[in-house]
């Protein structure tokens, strides 16, 4: 068994450690059927060790939420200072995509699992803040694009053109990540299809160039 940590660093690399092994076991399993004694010999800790972090798995979990709703927001706040509203809402579209397909297990976690894992009335998270809660993000920037008049006359619902946005990315990664490896589908590769849905959804939520 490993030595227990002492310095401030050590704990926070168990910490991270917990985290990252328990949101592998939960993916891969589901999370009602993982045991937090699994979880520790996954990273060959006991279990008590693990409840000097972690109250319970309940616990575990909101911390595993609020951890990757955390780097989802952060991985995109830097490309809320793009001056055009427009180009702003393709590069967030991008962006989330890129996080999804780069931490699969987390974007699993997050928006794939039979149970839903997170509760934003129990994260530790702001929600409409846009440091931390990436659908506010989302929201802010639909917003600006709205504001400036370049949706059709017709759209009005800032909430419906976000979540359409969302719906049609979220499409598009759900199946490279969860059917990607079958071989039935002859699939076109994945950034074609992520840039052929963004050219769909803009050219039917956006006014036409005059």
């Amino acid at each position: 068994m490993p030595p227990k940590p002492k310095t401030d660093a050590e704990r926070q690399q168990l910490r991270t450690l917990i985290i990252d092994a328990a949101r592998e076991l939960f993916v891969s399993r589901g999370v009602e059927a993982v045991t937090m004694r699994e979880i520790a010999k996954r990273i060959g800790y006991s279990a008590t060790s693990i409840y000097l972090h972690f109250a319970d798995k309940e616990a575990l979990l909101r911390a595993i939420c609020d951890t990757d709703f955390l780097a989802l927001a952060t991985s995109l706040k830097d490309i809320l200072q793009i001056a055009d509203p427009v180009e702003r809402m393709h590069a967030l579209g991008r962006g989330y995509a890129q996080f999804a397909l780069t931490h699969p297990n987390h974007y699993r976690l997050m928006f794939m699992a039979e149970r839903t894992p997170c509760d934003p009335a129990e994260s530790s998270l702001q929600q409409n803040n846009a440091e931390q809660d990436a659908y506010f993000q989302l929201k802010s920037v639909v917003s600006d694009v709205h504001m400036a008049g370049h949706f059709r006359a017709d759209l009005q619902d800032v909430d419906l053109i976000a979540q359409t946005i969302w719906a049609g990315t979220h499409g598009v990664c759900s199946l490279q990540i969860n059917m990607a490896q079958y071989k039935w589908v002859n699939w076109s590769d994945i950034s074609a299809r992520l840039q052929l849905m963004e050219v769909v959804m803009m050219r039917g939520l956006l006014k036409e160039k005059t």
